[in-house]
This record gives structure tokens, sequence and C-alpha cells, in this order.
């Protein structure tokens, strides 16, 4: 062998390694977090893509097993293409798409078996009822047959792929325990055996202090600070679950550290370990064998999450492509007017309490504008533009922030992100409106549920602050996919008249 061919193979070695390099690095950004974590709702996007793929194929494979001269028409179609979501959103309803339930194959293959059944003599029926025979039981029953065992094995595989990762530290919840004492040490004890599944990363107190200064706990664990501390750390560390133990003889002790971590976008358990006071078993969830009794859920679960992302990016992208000419005429008509850049970007708050740059069109004039919205827009006001004065009137200044939402920082619909400085009278929101920061619980909304009931625009008393933030709780306490289409669908009625809006 030559020398030049040794070149060209070590050449060709190098490469397909950088290439495999390349690709292990994108699965890596696509799957993990920033502190190396699997994200689970790309998980669970993965799980349902691969059931929808699985139902439509093997729903494909019956039929032409049983009709070897294809499609009959577009009503067959719409049967195959039918049954993929409708099973998937029978599974979802019947909670398969979680973690928790992954990790036990046979709860979900029963639930599968469970799916399939009701979907198919569902579908069956009403076709039957139409008189529409698009569809032989012959190859219903295939169908039903193949979907079963190949979602049997995937479920398999899946329980499989979930442990792999939480045995190796890459699919644990980050969890902090809230108040220590004595009957910490028994707690930790006892969640031991969900090392895999949970990781604790310390324990918040304003009780704990050690003689030494150390920064050890009685049970093992680092202390992490004080409850007054615990909102910042939750935020910077991606803390998801709250674990507060507190004995329940302390109930005003306990109200006043619940209180403080109903602003945050976790799940809250308290343990009962150690109570004596026994609830109805429903009462409780477990983490292991330790009874919790749940407080508050993340407004979204893993799966929720990941639909709503999902609903930003496709909704987005549509209407981005949609307004394109309109934002285009806007964007010449704001560098026609006025000197000074076409676009406005300002700081402000978003989901978890993090920074986000939104993007608005400008309105004003560039030396008259607040970066820090010190000073709202007011009716009449000098500094707005007569070409502004349309746009936020209109809203139009908001369409730039589709950006914000294909990037990932901001949804169609939810919670207006406020400015950094913006005031209700001469108080900040959120020295005016105590669970103000509550709304940060979700992304922040293009568009949203206090906005679309016209409470939008300037704030210079309390209850208008106090009426947007009611309104943005309902809208977080009750989402869904439906109540986000019929917000979108009614916001351009919202918007004639423009009321509030200068």
């Amino acid at each position: 062998m030559t020398s030049e061919t040794t070149d060209a193979n070590l050449g060709l070695d190098e490469a397909g390694r950088g290439m495999a390099t390349e690709v292990a690095n994108l699965i890596e950004r696509s799957f993990c977090d920033r502190l190396g974590q699997l994200r689970r709702p790309v998980l669970l996007l993965t799980i349902i893509c691969v059931d929808l793929a699985i139902v439509a194929l093997t729903g494909v494979a019956a039929y032409v097993l049983t009709a070897p001269s294809g499609f009959s028409g577009l009503i067959s179609m719409s049967a195959v293409l039918t049954m993929p979501c409708t099973i998937v959103g029978v599974l979802s309803s019947n909670w398969s798409y979680s973690v928790s339930a992954l990790r036990n194959p046979a709860a979900q293959i029963g639930k599968i078996s469970t799916a399939i059944a009701v979907v198919a003599l569902a579908v069956s029926g009403v076709l039957y009822l139409g008189g529409l025979q698009v569809v032989s039981p012959v190859t219903t029953l295939i169908w039903s047959v193949l979907a079963l065992l190949m979602l049997s094995c995937s479920r398999v595989l899946a329980a499989r792929a979930v442990n792999h990762f939480a045995q190796t530290g890459r699919l644990r919840r980050r969890a902090v325990i809230v108040g220590g004492g004595e009957d910490a040490n028994t707690l930790v004890d006892l969640l031991s055996e969900e090392s895999t599944h949970l990781e604790i990363l310390g324990v918040f107190d304003d009780r704990v202090q050690t003689r030494d200064g150390s920064h050890e706990t009685d049970v093992g664990l680092r202390r992490l600070g004080t409850f007054d501390e615990l909102s910042e750390f939750c935020r910077e560390s991606s803390v998801e679950l709250l674990i507060v133990n507190v004995p329940a003889a302390a109930e005003e002790r306990l109200l006043q550290i619940v209180k403080h971590l109903l602003l945050l976008p976790v799940d809250i358990r308290i343990s009962a370990h150690t109570s004596k006071l026994r609830f109805n078993q429903k009462a409780y969830s477990y983490i292991g064998k330790v009874p919790m009794l749940p407080v508050l859920d993340r407004p979204l679960s893993d799966a929720d999450r990941m639909i709503k992302n999902i609903e930003d990016r496709v909704v987005g992208l549509a209407l981005l492509i949609l307004a394109a000419p309109v934002m285009a005429l806007v964007a010449l008509a704001v560098r026609y007017e006025s000197k000074g850049p076409i676009l406005f970007r300002q700081r402000r708050l978003g989901f978890n309490n993090e920074l986000v740059e939104v993007c608005k069109f400008r309105s004003m004039y560039t030396d008259m504008s607040y970066a820090t919205a010190t000073k709202l827009v007011t009716r009449n006001d000098s500094r707005v533009t007569r070409v502004g004065r349309f746009i936020r009137k209109t809203s139009l200044d908001e369409l730039p922030q589709l950006f914000n939402v294909l990037r990932g920082e901001m949804s169609i619909v939810g919670p207006r992100p406020h400015a950094l400085q913006a005031k209700a009278g001469d108080d900040l929101y959120h020295d005016a409106v105590r669970s103000y920061f509550a709304r940060h619980k979700m992304k922040p909304g293009i568009t949203g549920w206090a906005q679309v009931n016209g409470w939008r625009g300037e704030t210079d008393t309390l209850e208008k602050i106090e009426q947007r933030v009611e309104h943005d709780m309902h809208y977080i306490n009750n989402w869904s996919v439906l109540f986000d289409l019929y917000i979108i669908a009614v916001t351009p009625f919202s918007l004639i008249g423009g009321k509030n809006a200068y």
C-alpha cells in the first residue's frame, strides 16, 4: 500500500470521525439542555412522532394487504390519517406521555391496547352508521394487531432508553428540600432509592446554622441558603421540584413558605412521611415510597410544553409569512417619517423572570424614547410619531415579535412582557400587585387573554394592572390549545377601535 493511499485512508477516517462528532453535537444540542440533562419535552415529542408513524404505516400495510387495488378514495385516506391522531390523543388524555409512565412498559401496553380497541371500534361504528364501507372489518383487525405489536415493542425500547438515561444521570428531576431539621434526615433516606430519577441539590432553611460555618447540613446535604435566596437559585439552576419538609403543626410557617414559592414555575410537594394525620390515599402523590401532598403543579406539563412549542412554531411561521408584506410596508413608513433604526429593542422580563430582548417597530422619535419605559406612552404623547400612533393603535408595531416566537423566547399567546420600570400610577408593577411575578410561569405572548378583553395600553391606575394580572392568571390556570386558538381568532376584532392603545 502506497503512502498516498494510506494518507487518503487516514483523511477519510478523520473526516468520518469529524462527521460523527458533528452529528453527536447536533443530537446533544437538540436533546439536552445547558446542564447536560435530556430535554423531556423533546423526548416526549420523539415518542409521539414514533407513535404517529407506527399507526400510520401499519394502517397503510393493513390496507394494502387486504385491498391490493390500493386506496379507494379520499375517505379511505382520511381514515388512515385520522386513526394515528386519534389514538395518540387518547393515549395523551390517559397520561401516557410522561417520563414516569414510560418507565412502566407493562402499564403502557395495557393503555395502548385500550386506546386501539376504543378508536378502532369508534371509527368502524362511524363508518358503518354512515354507510361508508371503505375500510373492511378485516383491515381494521389487521391494523389493530399490527399497531399493538409495533407500539408495544416501541414502549419496551422506550422504557430501556429512559432507564439508561436515568442511570447515567441524564434524566433526573432537579429538586431541593425546603426546610431542614431532624425529619429531613429520614426524608433523604427514603428518597435515596429514587437517586436515579431524582437529584436533590440541597436544602434551604432559615433555621439551619452550623457552628463551624460549614455549608453541610445535618442530613449530609449542602445548605444552599435561606428562603429569600430560593427563588433566584431555582431560576438559575433549572429546579423542577420543591419538596417542603415542614411539620404540619407549624401551620403559619408552612403557609408563609408556600406563599413565597407560588410565584415559581415549579412543582411543589409537601412531604407527609412524618405526618400523623392520614388522608385518603388518592390525596397523595408518591416519589418512590414517600407520600407527598401536591400543592401546585407547573402550569404546563412536559407534554403540554411540547404541544405549545409546536403550536408557537407552526402558527408563528404561518403568521410571519402572511404578515411579511405588511411588515415591509410598516418598515418603509417608519424609515421614511423619521431618522433612526426601524426596529426598537427593549429588555423585558419573560419566562421564569429571565430577561428577553423584545423586538418592535420603532414608534417614537429616537431622541425621545425611554429604553427602560420609566414613562409609559399616554394619549396624544408628543414622543410618538404619526406612523407610530397608527401602528401602536393597531398593534402592528408588535409584529417583529414573531421572530422572538420562532427563537423560542416568546409564545403567540401568553401574558404580555412588560418593561422593567413600567409603573401603575407611582408604583412598579411588581410592587403594586403582590402576585405579579406569577405571570412569568409561562412564556410571554404577543397577544393574551387580558389584551382581547380590553386591558391593554396605558396603566395609569392600580385597577388596570390588577385586571391584567387577574386575566393573565386565568389564562395560565386554564390553558389549552383551543383557548389559544380562540384568543388568536378574536385578537383582530379586539384591536378595532384601539381602546387604551396610544
